[in-house]
């Protein structure tokens, strides 16, 4: 029998690493990591590592930071959630303390390219990584390619159906970019072998610890309820079965960690609870604590500032950050012992209770409906059973309905093994491989292939994967595929990116949006002129969003339905329910009168069309004229900041967004240079601080200030007559690049781009058959949600 995980640790930290003892919060090493230690400290092979949750693999991360630090090397840790990239920035100041620094490089901070370039250890979630290895050729990210270790963090993420492929294309581009040493870390998976064929980690590096080595026994079941008819009395039935699981332990002085659904999921079950357990008489709460009831008083959450007293608490990734901390803590000590939470809880903090209930294993997903749960959630909060020193055993049940009770017998049962979600995205993959231009030939596809695990997992498994020529033969396909629709070009063997190609790998968009948004453009660059009987206007982009492939599976119930023919009307479309439903935010969004049964997936449908909203704009700005680049820009703005379309050009101010902007409108202050007009007084009148108003008025003055001289224009031409002349747009604000345009009754003259500055513009100016000519110069701005600038001016023809 292999010594258990409880048995007294071997190794003391000092003596393995002396000058690392105080990056770890402990003075020895348990029985599993010590016997991982020679493989990490004494080899520089690819380590592939899978344990039990809690059994102490982070400790394996940072063995091998520590062997990058002593080596003078930068180590860079993917980490499965953006929440968990902020926690390791947290607990890793014990390597700042020694004098290494540390950086957190996400999409919710701003990239400091000097501080990412002279950091010992990077943080990064897998998206972010994916973003830095495709643009390692920039200045900001060339940080990307001096990596010397590399550790996945819960490398079973592969196998997740909207992540899994990213990690998967971002680990294999790193590893051809710098060839970093990788260190995969694991929860217990059946199929570890593949995923060390893959990194090419030997057998003496790869370990595969079993449940011999959990600090405490697991007693893990499955329990039915009672399905009915509706789904809110489904939750509560579901809830009371939890509760009845948890009571006896909760009694004996245990703690229970229930996993739900949703953030409101948590709240409304917490409520509901401290009721239940009440009137079931359960002792449990803190309210004759005194100090206790004092630091409770200062959560921001009103409902947890009531729930944590009664010993029940709620924890999500929307509370405040001090709100978490807090709750965090006194689970720990015991304070609470009922705690409700959702998933991102199990992948991160280390809060192991007595007994785990996992309620819920359906969820709503805004972009994909109603969606089971993931096994790899189900198994990683499942692990979260047993106190390591308190419990003898972990107990843990998933509650269910009777008809998938025997699935997740199963999966208790037999554990999942880990696939390649590659396959169901090869198209967009293989199109940003030859757009990055790591695939130059045929010949480079399957060499590529070969570094995925996708291809890992075929060799092993080919009756599920096409494998072989079978293999061979897809890939081929897909190829042809990318040639046929427009996103490569095909010369012999040679094989090049279009600017479509591009376009769609620079925006991570799935090929049939970036088909979709290639259409619009090129319609956009066929409209003759302003006079087209189907003008585009903002609501064909807000359509050409909503279509996205990326919102295909987005559903619409019942009574959103009537919310969304409130707002869109009646008018046909060639969209479903569920992307009528994302039609009608974005319409909603841009007036700020989102209405309330379409609230609840508001704010990730949006996220996720002011994306794709970018995206769209990118390719007007690259394959039309410049007024439909800017038109995308304001109708981006008001979707984002809810302002009207008077008002959007507020926006354009640095440091104006929804809330300054609607009090400048509301003091009808509709433009950039209205600012500048009005002053620091008439800023200050409209609602903003002495300060804020000096900044927003100083950021005002650096937009474009535009000023159209006609020079020696002429009032009148003779009939037949043809004279050449020059209009000058001059720019005495901020530069910024434009599109200029000249059109003679209506009709387009000219058209060019600059960068503003100074450009001039020929202009013929001719006798026609008209009584008289007008001329109309118009400016607008691809890249800010600023109103067309316009001066005309009439020429008689005699």
């Amino acid at each position: 029998m292999p010594p258990r995980a409880d048995s007294e640790p071997s190794v003391a930290v000092v003596d393995v690493l002396p000058d690392f003892a105080d990056a770890f919060p402990f003075e020895r090493f348990n029985a599993m990591q010590a016997e991982a230690l020679p493989a990490l400290l004494e080899r520089d092979d690819n380590v592939v590592v899978s344990a039990p949750t809690a059994s102490g693999k982070t400790a394996l991360a940072e063995l091998a930071i520590c062997k990058t630090l002593a080596a003078g090397g930068t180590a860079l840790f993917l980490a499965p959630l953006r929440a968990l990239t902020n926690e390791k920035e947290r607990e890793w100041e014990r390597f700042e303390d020694m004098g290494y620094s540390v950086y957190v490089v996400t999409g919710e901070r701003d990239l400091s390219p000097r501080r990412a370039e002279r950091a010992d250890i990077l943080v990064m979630t897998p998206e972010k990584a994916d973003s830095a290895t495709r643009k390692h050729d920039s200045h900001r990210y060339s940080f990307i390619t001096d990596v010397d270790c590399c550790v996945i963090d819960e490398v079973h993420l592969l196998d997740s159906d909207r992540r899994g492929a990213v990690l998967e294309v971002t680990v294999s581009r790193l590893r051809r970019l710098c060839d970093p040493r990788v260190v995969a870390l694991s929860a217990t998976m059946p199929n570890i072998d593949d995923v060390a064929d893959w990194l090419d980690a030997p057998a003496e590096t790869t370990f595969a610890f079993g449940d011999d080595y959990r600090p405490v026994p697991l007693n893990a079941e499955v329990k039915t309820y009672s399905h009915g008819e509706n789904a809110f009395a489904d939750k509560y039935r579901r809830l009371y079965r939890a509760l009845d699981l948890t009571e006896p332990h909760i009694r004996d002085e245990g703690q229970a960690l229930v996993f739900v659904s949703s953030r409101q999921d948590t709240v409304q079950a917490a409520k509901k609870a401290r009721d239940e357990l009440t009137e079931r008489d359960v002792p449990i709460g803190a309210r004759g604590d005194y100090d206790f009831h004092n630091d409770a008083a200062d959560l921001q959450n009103d409902t947890l500032r009531q729930s944590v007293l009664d010993g029940v608490g709620f924890h999500h990734a929307g509370l405040a950050r001090e709100d978490k901390n807090r709750v965090e803590d006194w689970f720990k000590q015991g304070k609470i012992q009922l705690l409700f939470s959702t998933s991102t809880l199990a992948w991160g903090v280390n809060l192991p209770a007595r007994c785990v209930v996992i309620r819920d294993t359906k969820l709503h997903d805004p972009l994909e409906g109603e969606v089971d749960m993931s096994p790899l959630d189900i198994l990683q909060m499942l692990g979260r059973a047993g106190r390591p020193g308190y419990d003898d055993t972990g107990y843990a049940w998933v509650v269910c309905d009777r008809s998938d009770a025997d699935k997740y017998r199963t999966l208790l049962r037999d554990g999942k093994e880990i696939e390649s979600r590659l396959a169901g995205e090869l198209d967009a993959h293989l199109n940003a491989e030859i757009a990055l231009g790591t695939i130059r030939d045929v010949d480079d596809v399957m060499e590529w292939l070969r570094t995925t695990f996708y291809f890992a997992r075929a060799q092993s498994a080919p009756d599920e994967y096409a494998a072989g020529s079978d293999l061979r033969e897809r890939v081929s396909r897909t190829l042809s595929e990318l040639v046929a629709d427009g996103f490569v070009e095909q010369d012999g063997l040679r094989v090049e990116p279009t600017r479509l190609g591009h376009l769609a790998s620079k925006f991570y968009l799935r090929l049939d949006t970036a088909r979709r948004f290639a259409d619009l453009a090129e319609r956009c660059d066929e409209q003759a002129d302003d006079g087209a009987t189907e003008p585009i206007d903002p609501e064909d982009l807000l359509t050409a969003v909503a279509g996205a492939t990326e919102f295909d599976s987005v559903s619409a119930r019942s009574d959103e339905q009537d919310a969304v023919a409130a707002v869109l009307g009646t008018a046909d479309t060639d969209l479903d329910a569920g992307q009528r439903k994302v039609l009608a935010i974005l319409k909603a969004g841009m007036t700020g009168t989102t209405p309330t049964e379409l609230k609840s997936d508001a704010w990730v449908i949006r996220q996720n069309a002011l994306r794709l909203l970018a995206a769209l704009r990118a390719f007007l700005d690259d394959l039309a004229p410049a007024r439909f680049a800017n038109l995308a820009c304001r109708v981006e703005a008001r979707v984002e900041h809810g302002i009207s379309e008077d008002a959007v050009g507020l926006t354009a101010i640095d440091g104006v967004g929804s809330g300054r902007a609607r009090k400048l409108a509301a003091e009808g202050l509709q433009t950039p240079a209205d600012v500048v007009d009005a002053g620091v007084d008439g800023l200050v009148r409209a609602g903003l601080s002495a300060g804020v108003a000096e900044q927003v008025l100083a950021n005002a003055r650096d937009l474009p200030v535009l000023d159209v001289d006609w020079g020696a224009f002429p009032d009148a031409i003779a009939t037949g007559s043809n004279e050449m002349r020059e209009v000058t747009v001059e720019n005495s604000g901020g530069a910024a690049r434009a599109g200029l345009r000249v059109t003679v009754n209506g009709r387009e003259m000219t058209a060019k781009p600059s960068y503003l500055g100074e450009a001039t513009l020929p202009v013929a100016v001719f006798g026609a058959d008209a009584d008289e000519l007008t001329y109309t110069v118009e400016v607008t701005f691809p890249d800010l949600p600023l109103p067309s600038v316009t001066e005309q001016r009439t020429v008689r023809v005699d």
